[in-house]
Parts: structure tokens; sequence; C-alpha cells
């Protein structure tokens, strides 16, 4: 009998209790590759946050006497043909970026969101007209449709977030339809449905939660290309306008003098390079934490 208690005990107790945000952390943070994105992404909004603080000169304001000066104790990594300090214009250029990067980020995936959730949930014409106009920006490489856009728009802070957050829509549009159409088809949707819960209901209080973990991810390595893609606008000229501080428009005013004071364009191609490098780290390390087949046990 006592063995037979024993038994029955041993099968019927549950399994200790874990914790979804020791897991998530477990996780995220088991790679330090991650850990350097995340360092990096911390650095960059503190310097957009105090740019104020933090840069030693007005980024806007130079000194033709100090035109062109090489990295000095003055200026640590020298100035541009306008005698401006170039350390103090990469500092600001962080708050053009970032701010460029989640407002284009955010928009489009709202936007993008709404559309692929209202053609995958309901299907048929609404799905037919959304998505092909979705195929039909999409004919169109981000980078080229957002250089149309911004030609048409003008330059500017804002025109280039219109530009890039219309030339982003497309792939949040078509990973929320997939998302969508999978997930009406649970058994718990059928039964949310079967007891007349609303369109609206069901779309926002199932759906989109549980399409959330990969939208989360695709914003994180969305927000790399759009702060590269704002570079090239600036680059070309139909980006942020002179005189605000833009990485890319840093980079093109440096490149006629690579050969005597290369610094002016590597500066900011660096901080390009790192910042698109850091984003797409630590959105590889969100997809590995939220993805259930990819993160494992505690």
């Amino acid at each position: 009998m006592a063995e037979k208690n024993t038994d029955t005990r041993e099968f019927s107790e549950a399994p200790p209790r874990v914790s979804e945000w020791r897991r998530f952390w477990r996780v995220f943070l088991q790679r330090r590759i991650v850990i350097f994105g995340l360092v990096v992404f911390a650095l960059l909004v503190i310097s957009a946050i105090f740019a104020n603080v933090l840069a030693p000169y007005d980024p806007y304001r130079g000194n033709m006497a100090d035109s062109l000066q090489q990295p000095n104790k003055t200026y640590w990594l020298g100035t541009d043909i306008q005698g401006r300090d170039t350390l103090t214009r990469l500092i600001f250029g962080t708050r053009t970026a970032l701010a460029v990067g989640f407002i284009t980020v955010g928009v489009a995936a709202v936007i993008g969101t709404a559309l692929g959730m209202i053609a995958g949930y309901f299907g048929g014409v609404a799905s037919a007209v959304i998505m092909r106009v979705m195929d039909a920006l999409m004919s169109f490489p981000m980078l080229i449709l957002a250089m149309l856009l911004a030609a048409v728009l003008g330059g500017g802070i804002q025109n280039v977030i219109i530009a890039l957050s219309i030339a982003s829509v497309p792939g949040n549009a078509r990973v929320m339809n997939g998302l969508a159409l999978s997930l009406k088809e649970n058994d718990y949707i059928l039964a949310e449905r079967s007891m007349g819960s609303s369109n609206r209901r069901v779309m926002l209080g199932h759906i989109l939660p549980n399409a959330l973990p990969p939208i989360i991810v695709l914003v994180t390595l969305q927000l790399g290309g759009i702060i590269m893609a704002e570079a090239g606008l600036s680059f070309l000229g139909i980006g942020i306008k002179p005189p605000g501080a833009a990485w890319g428009a840093m980079v093109n005013d440096g490149y006629r003098y690579l050969l005597t004071n290369p610094i002016l364009s590597f500066a900011p191609g660096i901080a390009i390079m790192l910042v698109v490098f850091a984003f797409n780290m630590v959105g590889d390390g969100l997809r590995d934490a939220l993805d259930p087949r990819l993160r494992g046990v505690l």
C-alpha cells in the first residue's frame, strides 16, 4: 500500500513553475554580442538625450579660421570645411538617427500591422485589395522607393520620415497578414467567435497579442535598415537639409577630403556601422528569446 501511494505521489506532482521573465532574460543575455548591442544602444540613447551637455561646441556654428583641422586636443575628431567640430556634429547626429529610426518604424508598424491584420482576418475583397497594393509597393526596393518619395516630397526630417514609413509598411503588412491567417484558424479563436464575440474583440484581444513577438523582432531588425536608409538619403542630398547634423550628410561632406582628412567620413561611417550592427544583434537576441522553439528551458 505504501509503495502504491508513493508511485501515485510521484506522478501527481506538478512540475516546478518557471518564470517567463527569467527565461527571457537568460536566453536574451546569453550571448555577449547581444550585450554589446545593448551597450551601444544605451550609449546612443544617452548621447541623444544629453547631446547639449556632452557636445563641447555648437553643432551649427563654425570658425573658418579652424577649417579642416586635424584631430587635436581642442577638436578631438577635427573640424569640417566650415570649422565645425566633427565630434559635436556626430553627437547631435545621434538625435537625428534615432528620431528618424524610431518614428519611422513606429508609424510603419502601426499602419502595416493594421492593414495586414484586416487583410488576413477578413480575407476576400479586403485581402485582395490591400495585399495587391502591398505587392506593388514591394516591387520597388525600399531604398529606391524612399528615394523616389523623398525626391517628390522634398528634403527635411518630416518628409524623410514619411518616405521611409511608406516604404517600410509593406514588410510589416506581409508579416502580419501571414500571422493573422494562421492564428484565426486556432481553436480558441473559433471558440471565441462561436460565443458571439465581435471581430474587433477577436482581433485586438487575441490575434494582435499573439502576433506581437514576431512584430517586435521585425521592428527591431528594421531599425538598423531605416537608419542606414536615412543616411543614404542624406548622403545623396535628398534627406536632412543643411545645417542639420546627419551622419549621411557628414559622410558626403567629408569624402572630398579622404586623402587629407579621412576622419571626416570615417567617424560618421563607423557610427552608422555600429548602430546597424547593434540593432541587428539586439533583434537577433529578441528572436531567440521570444521564439519558444529557440529559447529552451530554464
